[in-house]
């Protein structure tokens, strides 16, 4: 990835049905176009962390698009990385629906869609937005999707209702790539296989799984005694070499 790129950011406000989704979208400097990348944020929501990752996603030539997961909850609200940040956001996906995070879904991929400096589009996650970038890839215009250590794949755990995320597995057309760390307690390793086996089970044969050695939930959050740089800057390498097609 290119450190030395100049990128733009700006906040935008993406229309849904029920609410308006606060997002940021980060690109280099430029008229493009460029691919998209829909970027689901952890529970904490647009921390300055995810938004690091995001700008080193951009770097690399993507637009990203970065948007609220709890835009009726916690509209504009970043949490912090402590008890009370980690129940607020527990407690506002939970209440939250599977319709609405599909709903709000729908909404930033049509204003992806639209926009003019974007051409193929492209989904990733963090933790539950791990899991929310497995749902986009159930819209069949995105070409690939990498998943960060995503939480309730395996038991449909996701907000106010049982996902069942993975009896979709065969909703996906395109490329999907799967991180998890080998420490992860939310991700042991039953439900990794349990995850894996549905999805070569659902026929998905472009599909890749990685388990880093040592990586504990949430590595790649670069504040915290879990953070590995190593495993972070190695996982966004494969990510973006997957996204380019290799």
């Amino acid at each position: 990835m290119s450190l030395d790129v100049k990128l733009r950011e700006t906040e935008v406000l993406v229309p849904a049905p029920d609410c308006q989704i606060r997002s940021v979208v980060i690109s280099p400097v430029g008229e493009g176009p460029w691919p998209g990348v829909l970027l689901y944020t952890d529970i904490f929501q647009l921390t300055e962390s995810t938004l690091r990752t995001a700008r080193r996603l951009a770097s690399a030539g993507y637009l990203v698009c970065v948007p609220e997961i709890y835009p009726r909850a916690l509209a504009g609200v970043a949490l912090e990385f402590d008890d009370a940040g980690k129940q607020a956001g527990l407690a506002a996906a939970a209440g939250t629906s599977t319709a609405q995070f599909d709903s709000d879904r729908v909404a930033v991929l049509d204003f992806m869609e639209q926009r003019g400096d974007i051409t193929e589009l492209r989904a990733v996650g963090f933790c539950l937005g791990g899991h929310l970038a497995f749902r986009a890839a159930f819209d069949p215009r995105v070409a690939a999707t990498v998943c960060f250590y995503p939480t309730g794949l395996h038991d449909g755990a996701l907000g106010a209702d049982d996902a069942g995320s993975l009896a979709r597995a065969a909703d996906i057309h395109g490329r999907l790539m799967v991180i998890f760390g080998s420490r992860d307690p939310h991700v042991p390793a039953d439900a990794r296989l349990r995850t894996l086996s549905a999805l070569y089970a659902a026929g998905l044969e472009d599909l890749e799984l990685h388990v880093y050695a040592g990586g504990e939930h949430a590595f790649m959050r670069d504040i915290g005694a879990r953070h590995d740089p190593e495993l972070t800057d190695l996982a966004l390498t494969e990510a973006v070499s997957f996204f380019n097609g290799r």
